[in-house]
C-alpha cells in the first residue's frame, strides 16, 4: 500500500469552487433511468416530493405483483437511503438502481428509494428532514402503483452506509409520531453498514485506518462536510451513544415493537460503530437481529452479486418473519 497520504476531495472525486460552491465529477459513476418496459423483472419511475428542494423517490415495483390486476398483490414497503457520506451520488445511481431492483425483485418488495439533498450544500439535518417528508408524502399520496401495490402496513425503513445513518435518525424522529403517519406504520429498521464516528478512535477505526475502500480520513471528510458548522464527530447526529434523550425514543421503539436489522463486515472501518448501534439498542430492550460477518469491505454488496444475493436474502427474512 502506498504511504502517500489520501487526498480526500481526490478520492472523493468533490472539488470545492473558488467561490465556496462544490463540484461534483460523475462521470466515472453511471445513472441509470426509470423504465416501465412491462419485459422487464422490476418497473421503475420516478416521482417528485419537493420541487423546490429537488426532492424525489425512485420506485420499484416488482413485474410478478402486475399479475392479478383485479386483485393486485400487495408487497412490504421498503423505504431506501443511498450511502456515499451523505455528499454524493443519487438514488438514480446504477449501484443503487440496480441493488434496488434486485431486491424488489428477490425481497418481493415494493422498493421506494429516496433521493435527498447532498451536503454541504445542504448539511445536516437536511437529509433527515427530507426523509421524514418522503415518509408524510408516502403516507398521504395518491400515486397508483403505491396505492395499489405497497403493503402500508407493512413498512421498512433501509439504508446503506450513510442511508443506514439516515434511516435511524428518521426512525428516532418519527418513532414518537408513529400514528401521524397512518395508514403508514413502520415495522422496523434495516440498517446496512451504518455510517456513524466519534471523536474518540475505535478498534476497527484504529485498525483499518488506512484501508483502501474507506480510509479514516474519508469519513473524517465526510463528517466535516455534512455536520453543521462548528460541532465535532460528537454531535448527536454523528454519534448515537452521545444523543439527548435517545433513551426515551428508543423506549419508544421498544413500545411499539419495531425490529431492528444492523448489519456489518469485519472488513470495515465503521463496523464497530454498528456493534455500538445494535449493543445501546438491545440494552433499551429493542428487539436486535445482528448479522456480522468476519470477511467483507465496506460497500461489498454493491460490487460482489453473491454478497448482494445473500444480504437480500437475509432482508427477505427479516420482513417476512413469521409473526411479523
Amino acid at each position: 500500500m502506498s504511504n502517500q497520504p489520501i487526498d480526500p476531495y481526490q478520492y472523493l472525486q468533490i472539488f470545492r469552487n473558488p467561490d465556496g460552491t462544490f463540484t461534483r465529477l460523475n462521470d466515472a459513476v453511471p445513472c441509470t433511468p426509470p423504465s416501465s418496459d412491462p419485459t422487464l423483472s422490476v418497473l421503475t419511475k420516478d416521482i417528485t416530493i419537493n420541487q423546490q428542494n429537488n426532492t424525489w423517490l425512485r420506485l420499484f415495483l416488482p413485474r410478478t405483483a402486475l399479475s392479478s390486476n383485479s386483485n393486485p398483490k400487495k408487497l412490504p414497503l421498503i423505504v431506501f437511503f443511498h450511502g456515499s457520506g451523505f455528499v454524493r451520488l443519487s438514488a438514480a445511481s446504477t449501484m443503487f438502481h440496480d441493488f434496488c431492483v434486485e431486491m424488489a425483485n428477490t425481497a418481493e418488495a415494493f422498493v421506494a428509494s429516496v433521493d435527498y439533498r447532498l451536503a454541504p450544500e445542504h448539511r445536516l439535518p437536511a437529509a433527515y428532514d427530507d426523509a421524514v417528508e418522503a415518509l408524510r408524502w408516502i403516507a398521504c399520496s395518491e400515486e397508483e402503483w403505491l396505492t395499489q401495490y405497497a403493503d402500508y402496513s407493512k413498512c421498512y425503513l433501509m439504508g446503506n452506509s450513510a442511508g443506514a445513518t439516515i434511516a435511524y435518525h428518521t426512525g428516532l424522529r418519527v418513532c414518537e409520531v408513529a400514528n401521524d403517519l397512518e395508514p403508514l406504520k413502520i415495522q422496523g429498521l434495516i440498517l446496512r453498514q451504518p455510517f456513524f464516528g466519534g471523536t474518540q478512535r475505535n478498534e476497527s477505526e484504529l485498525r483499518l485506518e488506512n484501508n483502501p475502500i474507506l480510509p479514516l480520513c474519508v469519513t473524517d471528510f465526510m463528517w466535516e462536510l455534512a455536520l453543521p458548522i462548528g460541532v465535532d464527530r460528537d454531535h448527536e447526529y454523528c454519534n448515537p451513544t452521545a444523543e439527548n434523550g435517545v433513551e426515551k425514543l428508543l423506549d419508544k421503539m421498544r413500545e411499539h415493537w419495531w425490529r431492528v436489522l444492523v448489519s456489518g463486515n469485519g472488513g470495515d472501518p465503521l463496523v464497530d460503530r454498528g456493534k455500538e448501534l445494535a449493543r445501546l439498542m438491545e440494552e433499551k430492550g429493542v428487539q436486535v437481529m445482528k448479522d456480522f460477518e468476519e470477511e467483507g469491505f465496506h460497500g461489498i454488496e454493491i460490487f460482489d452479486p453473491l454478497k448482494a444475493k445473500q444480504l437480500i436474502a437475509l432482508v427477505k427474512d427479516f420482513i417476512y418473519m413469521i409473526g411479523a
